[in-house]
């Protein structure tokens, strides 16, 4: 019986585990198909931009006109890599539109942006105005027997749907098709999203020569980015070793040698001299503890990822909330760079923020690596004014990351990072 017990249990868990699974992902195919509505609506005025352009050609004028469309498309289109680059594989930027219309013309990543803007002003609109009001719906009719009796006009008329409601009665079978909209949702929206964005990512990606060297360029962005790391590294590990660890057994051979020269003139002295010495020793060896947990901390082979995160959320000075998805284990690199953002994060919360909360929350989607930081304090962080930030950044573009900071003047501060983890 117990055995039977805990099967079930078991089989209760892994249910509710998928449906969350499920919710996530339609949230986040609402949050694309939203996303991608706005870029719809965008690209139609850039088509009706493109348009009036044509025409004022035909009549010989708009020569304005004519470039400040070819800017908005390129502006929109930069849009839509964008966003695509947030929920999937990173979308790279095409090089700069030529500057004639002739050239703009010639040019085939304008045309493809082009192609594309007509499919996603049309095509994609039609996506986004199918999915995104589909929440709308499910709270309409989840609700409906709270409002009804407030809705005017006749019985047909208060419907949501396609019936006629002439009492509380018939006011309860609004949330049944509530709860339809909802699993129709969960089923649909994630390929309605990938749907929409299809022709994005066949049409806004580089054609193959550009794509190449583009992609050496990031190389070596890239590869810049992580020699300056590895410097920045390199330097904070001789700084720490030099102004702490050094010190303190400098220290500790000097009150050795006065306790030598102490134990015949005054043993009792000498005693408390051994007791300053131990306290540096010991000190110095936190310390040199501390720069080894720095280069690759030893928690992250021990508890993993969500382990090492806990030790920090529960050592935060600030309360801290933690939520960690991340199915299996990533590279060790990757590990060891989600734990110093994570580190550092915390470590300006708690110094600079005057923040009362703040939240931690790590997941993994399709390939990527999702980090956010969040907190409600002052906000106002800023690079260049010795934040930790800038690090945080060289060690994500070491990896071909990316980093997003968020934080206006009186807050709430946010930081998402997102780094690749293979599939």
């Amino acid at each position: 019986m117990p055995a039977e017990h805990c099967g079930r249990t078991r089989a209760r868990g892994e249910v509710r585990q998928r449906l969350l699974c499920r919710a996530r992902r339609a949230l986040d195919a609402l949050e694309q198909l939203v996303g991608g509505l706005g870029t719809a609506i965008l690209a139609v005025i850039v088509l009706i931009a493109l348009a009036a352009a044509a025409l004022a050609s035909a009549l010989g004028i708009g020569t304005f006109l004519r470039s400040a469309a070819l800017r908005g498309l390129r502006f929109v289109a930069d849009r839509e890599r964008a966003r695509l680059s947030h929920c999937g594989p990173e979308m790279i930027d095409p090089r700069p539109a030529p500057a004639g219309v002739r050239a703009a013309a010639a040019d085939p990543s304008v045309r493809r942006e082009l192609s594309w803007l007509i499919t996603h002003s049309t095509f994609g609109m039609a996506v986004g105005l199918a999915g995104a009001p589909v929440p709308y719906y499910v709270v309409r009719d989840l609700t409906y027997p709270l409002y009804w009796w407030a809705v005017p006009g006749d019985a047909s008329e208060r419907s949501p749907e396609f019936w006629d409601v002439h009492g509380f009665a018939d006011a309860l079978c609004a949330p049944l098709a509530g709860l339809g909209w909802a699993v129709a949702f969960m089923g649909l929206a994630p390929a309605m999203a990938r749907l929409q964005a299809w022709p994005g990512r066949r049409l806004l990606s580089p054609v193959p020569v550009t794509d190449l060297s583009l992609r050496v360029a990031r190389l070596s962005a890239t590869r810049a980015a992580a020699l300056d790391a590895h410097a920045t590294e390199l330097r904070r590990i001789e700084r720490s070793l030099h102004d702490g660890t050094q010190n303190r057994l400098v220290a500790v051979t000097v009150m050795l040698g006065a306790t030598r020269r102490a134990l015949a003139r005054d043993p009792s002295g000498a005693a408390a001299l051994l007791d300053r010495a131990q306290d540096a020793s010991e000190q110095a060896l936190a310390e040199l503890r501390e720069v080894v947990r720095g280069i690759l901390p030893p928690v992250l082979d021990d508890r993993g990822l969500a382990g090492a995160l806990a030790g920090l959320v529960a050592a935060c000075a600030v309360p801290c909330r933690l939520n960690v998805d991340v199915p299996g284990r990533c590279a060790a690199s990757v590990e060891a760079t989600a734990y110093f953002v994570v580190a550092e994060a915390l470590t300006n919360i708690s110094r600079h923020s005057g923040a009362r909360r703040a939240a931690v929350t790590v997941r993994r989607h399709r390939d990527r690596l999702l980090l956010w930081i969040g907190d409600d304090g002052d906000g106002g962080a800023d690079e260049t004014r010795g934040s930790g930030l800038a690090g945080i950044r060289h060690r994500v573009q070491a990896l071909d990351g990316r980093l997003i900071v968020t934080s206006p003047p009186g807050g709430p501060t946010t930081l998402e990072a997102e780094l690749p983890c293979g599939s």
